[in-house]
């Protein structure tokens, strides 16, 4: 007879019997982050019973989750590029001035090509796309460039660009607004597709890529080796300091993507305020998502969520009628609780203070 594990003894009380299931819950890497959103979803749905409520209409489905979807996209896009450089032990803070550089880019290129109402096919969509996204992969080369090349600390080669990159904007925009009204332009942030917006399908698009190239060829075993330990990594013949650049360069890539689909939705680009202060945002989803700070251990699925996390706190404040001030504050707090339960330090220090209360007791 095959040994089986045993089953919980029924005299012990109902709190032990079900600890070790919920241990083994707690141990999933995806299990806080999904806890946090289903919490924060439900508390909506309580006080607004309106709030977890879909419709279709005119061919679109419509609704709070929709949204919140919708409007997470950017930051999603910008978390999953964030995670592989921090996989790799790295750091982008300039995600957002280069998400600026790139709306602005796409927008000037766009109306100096004819884009209007009466543009001529979609040869002004084309050349807006790869004039930002060419951006993009420009800029991302640089941070690598300084990273690998010159040896700076991530956080320092990548603040030169974090400061310089919205002066650069300002430069291709002459310091104003750029207006885009140019429907297939607007496709792209604003348009549905299957009734669901464009946005979301550019977020699985890229998750699906980037989660076939990481969990089903050898590149997120490099990624996490070259985390763990980067000089393990080079002896054992990983080539760290491509995929590292690599990592930079397509982590770029994404904010590229994002700044058209933020600069897209709103049929403009604002050098001075798109993407400002992204890269904190795209930071905590990511921690959130369960991606170690320290490299080696990342989740892709985890940093979505935590963009999730994310714009469902933002529109919970902004329902509750608070005041939008104290959106930062709140945030830092649901960040740091969530970050609390995850550490496994502190869950164990948890057990230890209930465990001594209740021999106390007894």
């Amino acid at each position: 007879m095959s040994p089986q594990s045993p089953s919980p003894d029924p005299a012990l009380p109902r709190s032990a019997r079900f600890a070790a299931p919920l241990r083994r819950a707690a141990a999933w890497p995806l299990f806080w982050p999904l806890l946090t959103l289903a919490l924060l979803l439900a508390g909506n749905g309580l006080f607004n019973p309106g709030f977890l409520s879909l419709r279709w209409q005119d061919g679109h489905l419509y609704g709070n989750l929709v949204d919140i979807a919708n409007r997470a996209a950017p930051l999603a896009v910008v978390s999953l590029g964030m995670t592989l450089v921090i996989a790799v032990r790295g750091l982008d803070i300039s995600v957002g001035a280069v998400l600026a550089i790139c709306a602005t880019v796409a927008a000037w290129v766009v109306v100096r090509a004819g884009g209007g109402d009466a543009a001529p096919g979609l040869l002004p969509l084309g050349l807006g796309i790869l004039a930002a996204l060419a951006v993009a992969l420009a800029c991302g080369a640089w941070n690598a460039t300084l990273v690998l090349k010159a040896g700076m600390q991530p956080i320092v080669a990548t603040l030169v660009l974090m400061v310089a990159g919205r002066g650069i904007a300002q430069l291709v925009s002459g310091g104003q607004i750029i207006t885009v009204y140019y429907p297939p332009y607007a496709f792209l942030g604003g348009g549905f597709l299957f009734g669901l917006p464009f946005p979301v399908y550019v977020v699985a698009g890229l998750f699906l890529g980037l989660y076939l190239a990481t969990e089903r060829t050898a590149l997120g075993l490099f990624v996490r080796s070259i985390g763990h330990n980067p000089q393990a990594a080079h002896v054992a013949g990983v080539r760290a300091r491509a995929i590292t650049a690599a990592a930079y360069v397509f982590c770029a890539f994404c904010a590229g993507v994002a700044g058209l689909l933020v600069s897209s939705n709103v049929s403009s680009a604002d050098a001075n305020n798109a993407g400002l202060m992204l890269e904190l945002d795209a930071i905590l989803a990511v921690c959130l998502g369960g991606t170690a700070l320290t490299g080696g251990r990342f989740s892709l699925a985890g940093s979505v969520l935590g963009a999730l996390i994310i714009q469902t706190l933002t529109s919970t404040i902004y329902a509750a009628g608070v005041p939008p001030q104290v959106n930062l504050v709140v945030k830092a707090a649901l960040v740091f609780a969530v970050m609390l339960l995850q550490s496994a330090e502190f869950r164990g220090e948890v057990r230890r203070r209930l465990a001594r209360g209740a021999g106390a007791g007894a």
